[in-house]
């Protein structure tokens, strides 16, 4: 599957691209100092670097001879709207309920 086909959640659903984003939101780093993190191999780690930049949740930029790696908001953004959706169904479910208790009290 290459990374234009994958939407946010297929992104996210792996865990060491998740933990590679909790590392990025400390500091930006380099794509080695990300790599010694985890027991894989290099390309390995340039895949999911690969991955979580083509869908917008980091930038890498080059300084000298390193890749350094960068937490955007791009690719939260649709985590987001699409959590945002639901928080609003509940609020609305929850304030009809709310409506409804607070009637049968009163009656």
């Amino acid at each position: 599957m290459t990374p234009a086909t994958l939407d946010v959640f297929q992104v996210i659903a792996d865990p060491s691209r998740r933990q590679m984003l909790v590392l990025l939101s400390k500091d930006s780093l380099t794509i080695n100092a990300l790599a010694e993190n985890f027991d894989m191999s290099r390309p390995a780690v340039s895949k999911h670097i690969k991955i979580l930049h083509a869908a917008g949740f980091i930038s890498i930029r080059d300084i000298g001879r390193e890749r350094y790696c960068t937490l955007k908001q791009d690719g939260f953004k649709d985590l987001q709207e699409w959590i945002s959706f639901f928080d609003k169904f509940w609020i609305s479910k929850l304030q009809k309920l709310e409506m409804l208790l607070n009637k049968k009290m009163s009656d």
